[in-house]
């Protein structure tokens, strides 16, 4: 079976850093496209980062864009996503997706819809 699971979330101050982790297992990352979304509670899910399959090339969006980065292990099968100077907002939920069809374009945004495989996702809260 499929999974991916989140790691690395938590409480953390403005102007902080988190890394975020996605594990995934039963599927290869150079054959996947990798997501990371976050939701805010009553929200839609928002993309923020995707690592391309096979090339690794990789997408942001939102206004944490500039200030996060997506990257991948192939030997660990776990993607990363840094967060630095992170902002004060609502707390959230970050998610990994995976697709094994999906190539994330520069000129498209990231939709959750897209994505077939989801993880249970990580709380992020960042607050003073």
């Amino acid at each position: 079976q499929v999974q991916l699971v989140e790691s690395g979330g938590g409480l953390v101050q403005p102007g902080g850093s988190l890394r975020l982790s996605c594990a995934v297992s039963r599927f290869t990352l150079d054959y996947h496209a990798i997501g990371w979304f976050r939701q805010v509670p009553g929200k839609e899910r928002e993309g923020v980062a995707c690592i391309n399959r096979s090339d690794g090339s990789t997408v942001y969006r939102g206004p944490a864009k500039g200030r996060i980065t997506i990257s991948r292990d192939n030997a660990k099968n776990t993607v990363y996503l840094q967060m630095n100077s992170l902002q004060s907002e609502e707390p959230a939920v970050y998610s990994c997706a995976g697709d094994p069809d999906l190539y994330c374009a520069d000129d498209r945004r990231l939709v959750a819809s897209d994505f077939h495989y989801w993880g249970q996702g990580t709380p992020v809260r960042v607050s003073s």
